[in-house]
């Protein structure tokens, strides 16, 4: 909100400098006869206070006219000069030139992630998406809560426009036209549910992750548009109870996660993406396990089916999805060996 109201100020300052001239102008036109080019000599020596004398005979009314104009300006000249000020030594400029740079690099994006909120849950997502090569811009009305958080993770640019995300303004300034998907993780269960309506109205194709920290609040999520919704408390919890029942479980879970050291890596593989050479071969055939030590653990078939451990001799449609589990070295192998 502050951006915008500083921004207001500097529209005033230049309506009300405008205005000053118009109306000196024909002021001096209409009390003292001056002609045009003579009426806008005299507003710009009365406005700058220079001091180069009349061109002619003011008269009274002139002289009444002028009085009243000086003392005008000075009114104007401080305001003026009051958001100028502000503008040069808060360094309003400075970003304002740098969201319209912002502006200019989302305006370019295509099929990118915008995060709305970033909290907690809005800042992990970000950083695994960026983490995974994802283009990404993030929608906060906190310009300092996000420059925190950058700090805390090590720095780093980020696309970010600052402003309310139920606003359908924002979330189309952030591109959600040409989106592919968006994560709303606010605070409040009520503005994702709005976030998502919106979101859904501007770009049916594009795929909506949402926030909920009321159990009721997950159908009201999904009548909006959401495709999937998250809940990270019910999450945390039957995370610290599995840790009792079933430890390793969890600490395998946590290797796929990033929260352990031993980091483990899940990836999709369409099979569309393969080399052309490799498509139409079996899983045996395409001995990936052996060429990069990643496991195939899963095939969801193109008619939406998912096949856990799939036998070897399935032969993946062009419409299939391989799932793949291995170290990040070995995805990477993976998809400079496999894919186009």
């Amino acid at each position: 909100m502050k951006k915008r109201f500083n921004l207001t100020r500097l529209y005033i300052a230049v309506l009300l400098t405008m205005s000053s001239i118009v109306l000196g102008v024909l002021g001096f036109m209409g009390s003292a006869d001056y002609g045009f080019v003579d009426a806008l000599y005299m507003t710009a020596i009365t406005i700058s206070t220079v001091g180069y004398g009349t061109v002619g005979e003011l008269g009274t009314s002139g002289k009444l006219f002028v009085a009243f104009y000086v003392l005008l300006n000075l009114g104007v000249a401080g305001y003026v000069v009051s958001v100028l000020t502000q503008y040069i030594f808060d360094g309003e400029l400075r970003r304002m030139f740098k969201m319209y740079r912002t502006n200019q690099e989302i305006s370019k994006f295509t099929g990118h992630v915008i995060v709305c909120g970033f909290g907690r849950n809005g800042s992990k997502a970000f950083h695994e998406l960026r983490q995974g090569g994802t283009e990404c811009v993030v929608v906060e009305q906190d310009e300092n809560l996000l420059r925190i958080e950058v700090q805390n993770s090590g720095g780093g640019r980020v696309a970010a426009i600052f402003g309310d995300a139920t606003d359908e303004a924002v979330l189309r300034q952030a591109g959600v036209l040409r989106a592919r998907a968006l994560i709303t993780a606010l605070p409040k269960d009520a503005d994702n549910v709005f976030v998502a309506l919106t979101a859904r109205e501007m770009n049916p194709k594009l795929k909506i992750i949402a926030r909920a920290s009321s159990r009721s609040s997950v159908s009201k999520l999904h009548s909006a548009g959401a495709d999937s919704v998250v809940m990270p408390d019910e999450i945390g919890g039957s995370h610290m109870a599995n840790l009792v029942i079933r430890p390793e479980v969890i600490r395998f879970l946590d290797m796929i996660s990033g929260l352990d050291p031993e980091k483990l890596r899940l990836e999709e593989m369409p099979v569309v993406e393969m080399r052309p050479a490799l498509q139409g071969q079996s899983i045996r055939e395409l001995d990936i396990r052996s060429r990069v030590g990643a496991t195939v653990i899963a095939l969801r078939l193109h008619h939406g089916e998912l096949v856990v451990s799939p036998a070897a001799d399935v032969r993946p449609a062009p419409g299939d999805v391989l799932l793949l589990l291995g170290t990040e070295a070995q995805i990477a192998r993976l998809v400079e060996y496999y894919k186009r």
